[in-house]
């Protein structure tokens, strides 16, 4: 246990749009994956009503996903530039100098 909290006391905490960005996208995959698995097993009931929305809620699901996802990645670039501060031109302005 005092390992973990170690650990965790090591890690820089997720800004907090980062973080909202996050619980967005494991929310639309979880309902992603449960209209995945009723589209299936309606399937095999051969009801095609139920597989239908079931499928089209997938495919509304899937681009939810690759929306959070893309959200995730562009939310990260501007926390950290936020955290570079506003003089630093370059992306690499707080970064360590080479080693020659």
């Amino acid at each position: 246990m005092r390992g973990r909290a170690m650990a965790a006391a090591g890690r820089r905490r997720m800004p907090d749009e980062v973080r909202a960005a996050a619980v967005r996208t494991v929310i639309f995959l979880a309902v992603t994956l449960v209209a995945l698995i009723f589209s299936s097993l309606a399937s095999l009931a051969h009801a095609r009503k139920a597989m239908t929305s079931g499928l089209m809620i997938t495919g509304i699901g899937v681009f939810a996903v690759v929306w959070g996802l893309l959200e995730i990645v562009i939310s990260r670039q501007i926390a950290a530039q936020r955290r570079r501060g506003p003089g630093s031109d370059s992306p690499l302005a707080g970064s360590r100098p080479p080693r020659y």
